[in-house]
């Protein structure tokens, strides 16, 4: 019989391979274009960002400069291209200082010269350029807003793009006439290349009346030159079919999907059969870990729709509508929901985690439960529920010592979640 620290040890390695395959050394290099007549100009935005412009620096076989920002601690020494660190999820002076200088980088660019934009999850607000007549300060209060709001991360995006003098393609514009080739790394539910980072170098198909909608629905109030900026033309992005694009081409090199295979294969290693739920989950936290907690009860007490042992898998990118004094993170508050749910059901055990190894705004990526989780809970004086209310799953999985903590794990493909059922339970509870 499989015992909790076996079951945390297994989720932990799938949880590790899913990384591991989304490492940009491994998937980066097949990707790069040949090199050009002119200049090669290398820049990007996001948490995988250095770690990428070090895979391309140790595969590119001519001349090569350029400017990267990453977030703070994910740094990785290179070279020829320059990299500066940043903060996320809100924006600060550091990335405005970065903003301004790789839009000047690649200005009087000629058309035998190629940017090479290496762009992942977290450049939303790392590359951060105040659109005309915005600060930064007004960009950190609506990211702080549209960050608590409960706001999915296309809406949170679609607001992005629209207030900024870099995103929502107009990075490539900035480009033109030189050739462009992004390499993304996705985090984002659907990989659309104009949510991951917002877009800095792909034609959006979202208007400005669009993003003044989702402000509108969330309830989110801004200051006037934020609404004069979206009844004005300068906020519209650069719509499929602009000329500055023609020469742009996007690459995919790495994503979810990508992950929840790698994680699935460990799974099998081990004697357990997997299936991916989706690489695209989406909704509040809480009611995804309720959600997920049913179909693992319907497999332990039932047999369907899969029969245990096995390993139930997911992806995507959920949302905490943060109201109570937790800082929220979507990994642990999916988590808590869904032991509460299984309510100590035997044989279940499950990780959730973010892949940049950062959930919400600590430095933790996520945490793990077991059939004892509830009742170690009650035992140390920590009511769950209550926990749940605060959005306090962070301080919630601290105090059981059952955080996952990765460090810097330089790269973001999204959420991974990992459900063991182990066997059938012959009741249902």
């Amino acid at each position: 019989m499989s015992t909790s620290h076996d079951r945390s040890g297994l989720l932990r390695r799938m949880f590790d391979a899913a990384i591991a395959a989304a490492q940009p050394a491994l998937c980066l290099p097949r990707h790069l274009p040949p090199p050009p007549k002119g200049r090669t100009i290398v820049i990007g935005a996001g948490k995988a960002s250095a770690a990428m412009a070090k895979a391309l620096e140790q595969h590119w076989p001519g001349p090569l400069e350029g400017l990267v920002v990453t977030r703070y601690g994910y740094e990785v020494p290179c070279e020829r291209i320059e990299i500066v660190q940043a903060a996320h999820p809100v924006p600060d002076a550091a990335g405005l200082r970065a903003a301004v200088r790789i839009g000047a980088l690649v200005r009087g660019l000629t058309s035998d010269d190629l940017v090479i934009a290496l762009i992942s999850g977290g450049g939303s607000s790392l590359l951060v350029a105040p659109g005309p007549g915005l600060t930064l300060a007004d960009k950190q209060a609506i990211n702080t807003a549209l960050l608590s709001s409960g706001a999915t991360i296309s809406e949170m995006n679609c607001v992005r793009r629209h207030l900024s003098a870099l995103k929502g393609g107009r990075l490539a514009a900035a480009c033109h006439p030189a050739r462009v080739v992004t390499l993304l790394i996705s985090d984002v539910p659907g990989d659309r290349p104009e949510d991951i980072a917002s877009g800095p170098t792909v034609a959006d198909p979202s208007t400005c009346a669009q993003a003044r909608a989702i402000l509108e629905r969330y309830r989110i109030a801004v200051p006037a030159a934020v609404e004069n900026l979206l009844d004005s033309p300068e906020g519209e992005t650069l719509k499929p079919g602009d000329l500055r694009l023609a020469k742009t081409e996007t690459h995919t090199i790495a994503a979810p999907q990508m992950a929840l295979e790698a994680a699935a294969q460990v799974a099998r290693e081990a004697g357990l059969t997997p299936y991916i739920l989706g690489d695209s989950l989406e909704g509040e936290a809480r009611d995804v870990g309720k959600t997920l907690a049913g179909i693992a009860r319907q497999v332990a007490t039932r047999g369907q729709p899969f029969e245990p042992p096995c390993v139930l898998l997911s992806g995507g990118e959920t949302t905490v509508t943060v109201r109570g004094a937790g800082r929220g993170g979507r990994n642990v508050e999916c988590l808590l929901s869904m032991a509460i749910a299984l309510d100590g059901l035997p044989g279940v055990h499950a990780l959730a985690g973010d892949t940049d190894g950062v959930d919400g705004a600590e430095e933790i990526a996520g945490a793990v439960i077991s059939p004892d989780t509830l009742a170690r809970a009650w035992a140390r004086g920590l009511p769950p529920r209550p926990r749940l209310d605060a959005n306090d799953g962070h301080g919630f999985f601290r105090a059981l010592g059952d955080s996952v903590v990765t460090g810097p794990t330089l790269t973001n493909v999204n959420d991974f979640r990992a459900i063991i059922v182990d066997a059938r339970t012959g009741s249902n509870q």
